[in-house]
């Protein structure tokens, strides 16, 4: 089977702190200095923090670092300890003596697929420590630890989710990459065949129930169906200002739905982050380019996630 590589934009680091007893961990992404985001929600469930202040028009639209975390609400508390280190690293916002780091995060749920641990703000600094420019390590490792596909019909019947990356390359060089903690309510589907890759499995046949199909059928409610959501950083070398970056956040949103099915739930989480390097709009025909390119990169780094899900895999620039 080919693999992509995927080409993060230089500057960014990229960490992880995995707990594989208890199956969940969190991941980490360092911008770049300058670097600003623009998050979009799309889910009816999310789990974040700091997604307001990227609003355009507001005070701050700088980033210093984001947050992947398995643990539910209890997994923000990573953010709090890449915060931590990020202040004793000198890096943030000058506010009289302190520097306040920007610190934005999302969470997914995986209590009950391993011991009843959570990310906690030492392992956010672990994370920090051990991150690293140039290499994304995807599959069942930080905030993929525990992540599932299609827990509709219980956690021992749902697939393996994971972490996963993609990047696309622009006619003029540029790069748009995406980073995706994949632990969907839907199915994971390959973009172009429509074939199922992962979600609930049928029993002894482990032969994939689609989420649509068993929707459509009388079923108890299981407690944990609505555990779900799909966490996406996007990050591309080409600068943007707040509010033309804004809409790449939303047009990635499109690579979601055309991996996962259904995609946008109420019972998802489903956040995006996209970050770039400030500066002014650029012309329409790269804006758009950009927005293809980050829908494009979502939907591979998503069926990367489920492919990679056996072990964790290495990507390189």
């Amino acid at each position: 089977m080919s693999r992509r590589i995927a080409a993060f934009p230089p500057g960014y680091r990229v960490g992880h702190a995995t707990d594989r007893s208890s199956r969940t961990g969190c991941t980490v992404i360092l911008p770049p200095a300058g670097t600003i985001a623009a998050a979009e929600v799309r889910g009816g469930a999310p789990g974040t923090r700091e997604t307001g202040v990227f609003t355009p028009g507001n005070l701050f639209s700088e980033i210093h670092a984001l947050v992947f975390a398995g643990g539910s609400a209890f997994g923000l508390a990573a953010a709090d300890g890449v915060a931590s280190w990020l202040r004793g690293q000198g890096v943030g916002f000058p506010v009289g003596a302190e520097r306040v780091p920007i610190v934005a995060a999302a969470v997914l749920f995986d209590l009950g697929v391993g011991k009843p641990r959570h990310p906690n703000a030492a392992m956010g600094r672990e994370a920090c420590r051990a991150a690293r420019e140039g290499i994304v390590e995807t599959g069942t490792v930080g905030a993929g630890t525990g992540a599932t596909v299609g827990k509709l019909l219980g956690v021992g019947r749902a697939a393996r989710g994971g972490l996963g990356a993609a990047a696309v390359r622009l006619p003029d060089g540029g790069i748009v990459a995406a980073i995706v903690a994949a632990n969907p309510f839907g199915d994971v589907v390959d973009p172009e065949s429509g074939r199922v890759l992962a979600g609930p499995t049928g029993g002894r046949s482990r032969r994939f129930r689609t989420a649509q199909a068993l929707l459509e059928k009388e079923l108890e409610d299981s407690p944990l169906a609505g555990a779900a959501t799909t966490l996406v950083c996007v990050a591309t070398t080409v600068p943007f200002e707040p509010g033309s970056l804004k809409r790449v956040a939303i047009e990635a949103h499109d690579g979601i739905a055309r991996a996962v099915r259904p995609a946008h739930t109420v019972v998802d989480g489903d956040t995006l982050f996209a970050l770039a390097p400030s500066g002014p709009a650029p012309p329409v025909l790269l804006r758009l380019r950009v927005g293809a390119a980050a829908a494009e990169a979502v939907a591979r780094a998503i069926v990367d996630a489920v492919r990679r899900r056996g072990a964790a895999a290495r990507h390189r620039r």
